[in-house]
């Protein structure tokens, strides 16, 4: 799977166009939390910025209060992945940060 913040995917895909569908759909490019968490030019900011939309009540599918859809996701995630997710996340900023 080709995440939609590779570089490549930017230059081949539009460029412009593609950072700011991007800019307007940060969730482009995921299929499920676990890949915001794998994304290597997302820093830890973006990440949660990510996660946190995918989780909000704004993301929350009708009638279905377990599920989240983030536009520009493929289909609804439960939310306990996304809290999972964000869980995993703040493990990372207990820990020293170093690069991979």
């Amino acid at each position: 799977m080709r995440l939609a913040t590779s570089e490549e995917q930017l230059l081949e895909g539009g460029g412009l166009g593609a950072a700011l569908e991007r800019w307007l759909r940060p969730a482009v490019g995921f299929n499920r939390p676990r890949d915001v968490l794998k994304d290597p030019l997302l820093d830890r900011d973006e990440k949660r910025a990510v996660l946190s939309s995918w989780a909000s009540d704004a993301s929350a599918v009708q009638d279905e209060p377990t599920l989240r859809w983030l536009l520009g996701t493929p289909e609804p995630v439960p939310l306990a992945e996304i809290r999972e997710a964000l869980a995993r996340l703040d493990g990372w900023e207990a820990e020293p940060f170093r690069p991979s």
